[in-house]
């Protein structure tokens, strides 16, 4: 009985932080609509959803955090995207059907690269960028598992994920670059994700 209370009280901890994170999420959302993102502060923030500045910085690092992606919430579908793909699919098709699909949705914050908060956009590229260079091991251990069995597998996932991210990472790059001198329009990022894998393909195919 009392591992199961144990388990319990962990699974309502648990619970709790999961509703603070979202509950400050959400009410920075609000304020960045209501006043604009550089307006708005992380006391502000803190203070919307009912918690401390201590407790704010337990969660995220910074108010441009509050921008990206939940990344375990991000890989968790992905995973469910790949599994189901076609398992005779090649594992980039695969991956990038799979990206634009929760790239895509309403609960990913891509859409704010296209239409940028002012004060936020740079920002919140360069760390999406570098999240996504940190997150080359998590992406080959899903390629790692449409792959058929044989010599060096694991190196075989490793280089399709690093040369899958590198295109995310290429992608998010010519979007900052071209909203420079240019407005980017909705629909940009899967137009250019698609446009770059086709160059993988190509290029790998002279090899």
């Amino acid at each position: 009985m009392a591992g199961s209370g144990g388990a319990s009280s962990s699974g309502l901890r648990e619970r709790k932080k999961a509703e603070t994170r979202q509950a400050l999420r959400t009410q920075a959302a609000r304020l960045f609509a209501e006043r604009g993102f550089a307006d708005t502060t992380v006391a502000e923030i803190a203070e919307a959803a009912g918690v401390s500045l201590r407790t704010f910085f337990r969660y995220f690092d910074s108010k441009e955090e509050l921008l990206l992606p939940d990344l375990a919430e991000l890989f968790d579908r992905l995973a469910r995207e790949l599994e189901r793909r076609p398992a005779d699919e090649p594992a980039l098709v695969a991956l990038r059907e799979a990206l634009l699909t929760v790239t895509s949705g309403p609960r990913t914050t891509l859409v704010a690269l296209l239409h940028p908060l002012e004060g936020a956009a740079d920002v919140v590229t360069d760390r999406l960028v570098y999240t996504f260079m940190k997150s080359e091991d998590r992406f080959a251990q899903l390629l790692a598992q449409r792959l058929p069995p044989g010599p060096d597998v694991d190196l075989r996932a490793s280089v399709l994920a690093m040369t899958a991210l590198s295109a995310v990472r290429s992608v998010l790059r010519t979007i900052r670059q071209r909203r420079e001198t240019e407005e980017v329009p909705v629909g940009t990022f899967a137009r250019l994700l698609r446009s770059a894998f086709t160059v993988l393909a190509e290029e790998s195919s002279k090899v």
